[in-house]
């Protein structure tokens, strides 16, 4: 993965399908003990959203590599007083090795690029979860032994984990389907850059209001909660738009006999999917979560250059 050594990764199309591939495959490497490198580097965490999955698996991660963690907490940094993103940058970059930054605005994760040297990791923005999709790809790839030609439906909001899925499906030759109702499809340049890498990869890029539609023979069924981080006033509201995208019983009875069930968590329980369905034997929702912790190692290990 000599490629990717102090690269960053702020979206899924900075990979390619090779690359993607790539990581997929040490995160598997690095979970048998195949693999054990070693680092003294440092790792820095700039979230200014909640998180328990990335936070703890990017921490458990780099301790199990051998380096350190430190937690830079906006509310108890100069970042929160208002120091310009810019200047934090250029500071952070003298310190540390490698910053996984979790926040709102995509601009912001792409102006700590611009201003600093060491690797740069999207830990969750707005637009786009590349982590959590490295960690889907390695769950799907273990299960099925590859993720080309294989068809994911996602079911719900059009959100930052539908983009990411979209662009890393498309990578890897593997059909996806978005479901969502009206308004709420992802972002059409989004799907047109999927589009364009699925062309070569001869992928299938379909976006339907039908959630029937998209499940069906479906090898991956996945959902998010329907409002996000920074959307919780519109939670409630949007409940009745979005119960005909649950993933329950009657939906999974549409996909393939073989299919899995995904969620990227946390889940809402009997709203974007049923208890049954999150806990049934198609869920595979528990080593999706397990292999955060791989994948973002792979992620560190191979932008490190370890």
């Amino acid at each position: 993965m000599e490629s990717l050594k102090g690269r960053d990764l702020l979206s899924m199309a900075d990979l390619s399908g090779a690359e993607l591939s790539g990581i997929v495959k040490m995160a598997i490497e690095l979970k048998t003990g195949k693999i054990d490198p070693r680092t003294r580097k440092n790792l820095g965490l700039l979230f200014t959203k909640a998180s328990t999955r990335t936070r703890v698996s990017f921490t458990a991660a780099m301790y199990q590599l051998g380096g350190q963690v430190i937690d830079l907490n906006p509310n108890s940094t100069q970042i929160g007083r208002g120091e310009p993103l810019q200047d934090t940058a250029r500071v952070l970059d003298r310190y540390l090795d490698i910053l996984a930054i979790r926040t709102f605005n995509q601009q912001d994760l792409e102006l700590f690029a611009v201003n600093a040297k060491m690797p740069i990791i999207n830990a969750l923005t707005d637009l786009e979860h590349p982590c959590q999709v490295l960690a889907d790809l390695q769950t799907i790839y273990e299960y099925f032994g590859t993720c080309q030609g294989l068809k994911l439906a996602y079911c719900g909001d059009g959100n930052n984990m539908a983009h990411s899925l979209l662009i890393g499906g498309a990578l890897v030759g593997m059909d996806v389907a978005v479901a969502a109702p009206a308004g709420f499809a992802p972002a059409t340049q989004i799907v047109a850059q999927a589009e364009k890498i699925a062309q070569g990869t001869k992928a299938k890029i379909t976006i339907t209001e039908d959630p029937a539609a998209a499940v069906r023979g479906a090898n991956i069924v996945y959902t998010d909660v329907w409002a996000s981080m920074g959307q919780e006033a519109e939670a409630i509201d949007r409940i009745p738009l979005f119960m005909p995208y649950q993933v329950n019983r009657q939906l999974m009875s549409l996909a393939d006999a073989k299919s899995i069930v995904l969620h990227c968590l946390p889940a809402h329980r009997e709203e974007e999917i049923t208890e049954e369905v999150l806990e049934g034997d198609r869920s595979k929702v528990w080593d999706q979560a397990e292999n955060r912790l791989h994948a973002q190692k792979a992620l560190i290990v191979a932008l490190l250059g370890l």
